[in-house]
């Protein structure tokens, strides 16, 4: 069952989450931020496959919305993923029989990026998931224009004009999006778009938003899953990510998918996706148990 549940609210936008609610009581808590390239998604993109795969292993779940670039700058979007998880932690016990002392944060995409920032907020999860995210928006991979969408029809800044609006956005559906995400990575625009910072002057705040330069000893135990064949984010930044943590003595595992394109997980039934998740579900019962 779904309950949608109020987490933050302000005179210009309200954010939402979904909490999917399971048998366990005092359940463990996973809490999923949706991709998007920061630009578009939604709560509701978490998919009915993975609501079950979790629920059904005794997982309260809660999708969130967070407000999105380039109308709000990535420290903003953090803050209200902090928000989202200090409101499960208070709020959540009182409305739902969960433990939010055992919470995990799973994150697709620039949902991973995200999930992978939490590890470096003061109260952290107990375990963190990224599916094919990135750990470091400094990169030229990042920065630079991306080659496999320079082979595409050139999108021009006029086309985009009309995307970005005065209003503050906290969903938005690939359709109403993609077009400026195509044009800000085909000129390399993309992080300045979502960050408001240029990488060529201030590449040092980058590094401060980039938790592969932010790791501590006490990051939480991180789980990575990527494919090799990866356009969008490159396999490396997940390898990169995991290499920064063991330096650190945290413990990190890489799910390598052989050949997966960005989003392999939405193959959900194929086997090479279903042994991943089962190794996703093992990782969550060791680092979320008593």
């Amino acid at each position: 069952m779904r309950h949608t549940v109020i987490y933050k609210t302000s005179e210009h936008f309200t954010l939402e989450a979904d909490y999917y609610e399971t048998s366990n009581p005092n359940a463990p808590v996973v809490v999923f931020i949706h991709g998007g390239g920061l630009l578009w998604g939604t709560k509701e993109e978490l998919n009915n496959e993975m609501i079950e795969l979790y629920t059904k292993n005794g997982y309260g779940v809660f999708s969130i919305n967070y407000r999105l670039a380039p109308e709000t700058k990535l420290p903003d979007i953090l803050v209200d993923v902090q928000d989202a998880l200090h409101w499960i932690e208070l709020e959540g016990p009182k409305q739902f029989s969960i433990d939010p002392k055992k919470m995990a944060v799973v994150g697709s995409s620039a949902g991973g990026f995200l999930a992978l920032c939490t590890g470096t907020f003061k109260n952290k999860p107990r375990a963190i998931v990224s599916f094919y995210g990135y750990g470091d928006i400094s990169a030229d991979w990042a920065t630079s224009p991306n080659n496999f969408y320079r082979q595409k029809d050139l999108v021009t800044k006029e086309m985009t004009k009309h995307i970005i609006t005065d209003d503050v956005s906290t969903e938005a559906s690939v359709e109403e999006r993609f077009l400026l995400y195509l044009y800000a990575r085909q000129t390399g625009e993309w992080i300045q778009e979502v960050t408001g910072i240029n990488p060529t002057i201030n590449k040092e705040e980058l590094l401060k938003l980039s938790p592969i330069h932010n790791v501590t000893k006490d990051y939480p135990p991180t789980l990575l899953l990527h494919g090799t064949n990866d356009v969008d984010v490159p396999y490396l930044q997940s390898v990169f990510m995991r290499a920064a943590l063991i330096k650190e003595n945290v413990k990190a595992k890489l799910i390598t998918i052989p050949n997966g394109e960005h989003s392999f997980d939405k193959d959900f039934h194929n086997p090479v996706v279903q042994n991943a998740l089962r190794e996703a579900l093992d990782f969550l019962h060791v680092h979320l148990a008593d």
